[in-house]
Formats: structure tokens, C-alpha cells, sequence
């Protein structure tokens, strides 16, 4: 999501200082009423690999959603499936009228572990899925390719994770901080512009500010609703890396010595990839 613009605080989009004068990739390039799929992401990146790489740096995709992370190091062909527009319009009157866990639900029932992949409320995607599924009659794992996909590039993953109840906690207070930064005001501007139904505003933080600002909950439940739904989507996304990827895993919790654990990462790396830090 840090691909669109204006949308910074709920996004936790890394600033100038941050970056510490070390060249990001695709953020703020496209605004906020623009869709962007997976294989817009996985084109983008792959030539955004082969320009560092041709300078003799080494790539580092920080991320996120694991499905964006596995079309870039595997060879996935996403699949051709044509869009229904009355069947999508089908399951968006029904997303808005009964909610999104009911189109979730729906996706459940035909393709469990697709369901698994996609939060609910990352609707368009869920229906997309939808769509794939019914169409072709196969999960949509299989639509994606024939066989298991080759992967396309030495890599070495690493996972940052700590104890559960310390990282929903931080969770916790993240999401504070976040409202206290102005994330109210940040989607006010976007309410304003009348975005409801982009792709954007399903994120996390943004659905559900967005539904306080138009009445339909108060501040208190918006809160506790980003917060629930941001703990079970860090949940989903430590399952799915362990269940699907090959990643080497490292404990970030506060008392953890972390300029020991950052060397660890850089051993590891220049093991995995035969290739020197200048650290």
C-alpha cells in the first residue's frame, strides 16, 4: 500500500530520514483511485531487479504480503481468467450490504487455502479470486501455474518475528501512534475525495477510519476494530511464511540484542548468496 500516494501514516510509509540516503523503490507511484494488482507488482519489481543488479548491488524486497513476495522470487503466470463484471457486481452489492465476510466466506467454501491467503478485507482481491475459481472451476493455486513454480532468483528470506503477546502489544501501541500522527485526518482527506470503493481504502487502518467518518461506528470501535483486524492479519501472515516459504526466522523481541542479531543476518546473507556486506 505504500505505493499510493497521500496515503502515509496508515501505511507506516518510511520517510526521508529513514531511508538514510539509500534509494527506495515504487513508493508513492500511483494515487489513491488506481488499482494495482499482483502482476502490476511482480512486472515492476523484476525490472526494478535487473536495473540494481545491473550496478552490482544487491536487492532487498521488504515486504508485506507474501502471495506479492512469491510472484517475484517464483515463476508464476497469473491466470487470464476474464473479469464478470455482473458476477463482481454480485459480490460487491453483497460485500456492502452483509459485509466482507461474507463474500470471505463464500471464497472459504470453494477455495480454502486461497482464503487463507486473502484477508476480508481485501475485497477486490477476494472476488477476483472468486471469479478465477468459478470460472475455471480450479483453486486458484492451480490457476496460477500448471506445476510448482521454478524459483526465478538465489534468494536468501528472512523473517523478523518476536513472542505473541509482545508483538500484539506493539501492535497495540503502534495503531495509537499512528492516531496521534494524524491518521484520522489522512483518511478524512481521502473520504473527502469520495474513494470508498478503491482498492485503497480496503487496507487495513483505512476501512475502518473510513467507516467512522461516515457514521456507520464510532471512534472507540473504529480503534478497536484496526486493531483486531491488524493482530489477525500479522497472525495470517506468520502461518502463511512459515506453511509456505523457506525462511530463515530471527527473534526481534525488545530485549533481544539486535546489532547481534543484524550481524547474524549479514553472516547469513553472505552465506546464502556468496556475497560480501559492508558492514
Amino acid at each position: 500500500m505504500q505505493i499510493y500516494r497521500g496515503m502515509d501514516i496508515g501505511t507506516a510509509k518510511v520517510t526521508k530520514e529513514e531511508m538514510d540516503g539509500i534509494p527506495h523503490h515504487l513508493i508513492d507511484i500511483r494515487n489513491p483511485e488506481e488499482r494495482f494488482s499482483v502482476a502490476d507488482f511482480q512486472s515492476l519489481v523484476e525490472e526494478k531487479i535487473a536495473e540494481i543488479s545491473s550496478r552490482g548491488k544487491l536487492p532487498i524486497i521488504v515486504g508485506g504480503t507474501g502471495l506479492y513476495i512469491q510472484s517475484v522470487l517464483y515463476e508464476y503466470e497469473f491466470s487470464e481468467a476474464p473479469a464478470d463484471p455482473s458476477f463482481r457486481e454480485q459480490l460487491e452489492k453483497k460485500a456492502r450490504e452483509e459485509g466482507n465476510e461474507a463474500v470471505h466466506r463464500e471464497l472459504a467454501l470453494l477455495d480454502p487455502k486461497a482464503a487463507e491467503e486473502l484477508h476480508p478485507n481485501n475485497v477486490r482481491r477476494v472476488i477476483r479470486a472468486l471469479e478465477i475459481v468459478t470460472s475455471t472451476g480450479r483453486p486458484l493455486e492451480e490457476s496460477r501455474n500448471g506445476s510448482k513454480p521454478r524459483q526465478k532468483y538465489q534468494s536468501a528470506v528472512i523473517g523478523l518475528t518476536m513472542d505473541r503477546e509482545k508483538l500484539y502489544d506493539r501492535i497495540n501501541r503502534r495503531v495509537d501512534q499512528m492516531v496521534s500522527e494524524g491518521l484520522i485526518d489522512e483518511v478524512r482527506d481521502l473520504y473527502e475525495q469520495g474513494l470508498r470503493d478503491c482498492q485503497s481504502i480496503q487496507a487495513i487502518g483505512y476501512k475502518e477510519i473510513y467507516e467512522f467518518l461516515a457514521g456507520e461506528t464510532a471512534l472507540d470501535a473504529a480503534i478497536v476494530n484496526l486493531k483486531q483486524n491488524t493482530r489477525r492479519y500479522a497472525k495470517r501472515q506468520l502461518t502463511w511464511f512459515r506453511n509456505k516459504m523457506d525462511v530463515e526466522w530471527y527473534d526481534m523481541t525488545v530485549e533481544a540484542d539486535h546489532s547481534k542479531i543484524f550481524a547474524e543476518i549479514f553472516k547469513y546473507i553472505e552465506g546464502k548468496l556468496q556475497v560480501k556486506s559492508n558492514t
